[in-house]
């Protein structure tokens, strides 16, 4: 019997270490990587995108060239579904470089826990962003800091 050594450290971060040059030599961008339980079932959700947007093709070249590698060095103990997808056109910022690509978009947020007289969504667009928080603007130009730990999600907002 072989016994393999699991990797160490963050399951989503050794996935991304995994996948990431594969899609990039495929000729795409690793959007980002989740590891979610949905009922009983896990699912390892690879988001992709390219310029112009991700076809179904796309989808299914970068599913068939990461199955194998990630089988092989069996960077999650339990059984999941590998779902490889678009990161969509509401799609979620999470990482700095999200952040960065989008500094003037419109952008949504929902935060956690409503603010008086305003509600749990927030629409304007973004200004800056750090570590901690963002600084998006209304309409008006006022500015508002959002720390991110109070934020359900941040999303691009493209219906306008």
């Amino acid at each position: 019997m072989e016994n393999k050594k699991k990797p160490r450290g963050n399951t989503v971060q050794n996935v991304r270490t995994i996948v990431e040059p594969i899609i990039t030599q495929l000729g795409l961008r690793l959007w980002d990587v989740r590891f979610v339980k949905e009922g009983a079932q896990w699912y390892l959700r690879v988001y992709i995108d390219k310029d112009g947007g991700i076809t179904i093709d796309d989808c299914e070249a970068v599913s068939k060239a990461i199955d194998a590698p990630l089988d092989e060095k069996d960077p999650i103990e339990q059984s999941y579904c590998l779902e490889v997808c678009s990161p969509g056109i509401e799609r979620e910022l999470t990482r700095p470089e999200h952040f960065q690509q989008f500094i003037g978009a419109d952008i949504m947020i929902r935060l956690i826990r409503p603010l008086p007289g305003i509600g749990k969504e927030l629409y304007g667009k973004l200004i800056s962003e750090d570590k901690d928080g963002i600084v998006i603007a209304n309409d008006d130009g006022d500015t508002m800091n959002v720390l991110k730990k109070d934020t359900v999600w941040i999303k691009l907002d493209d219906f306008d």
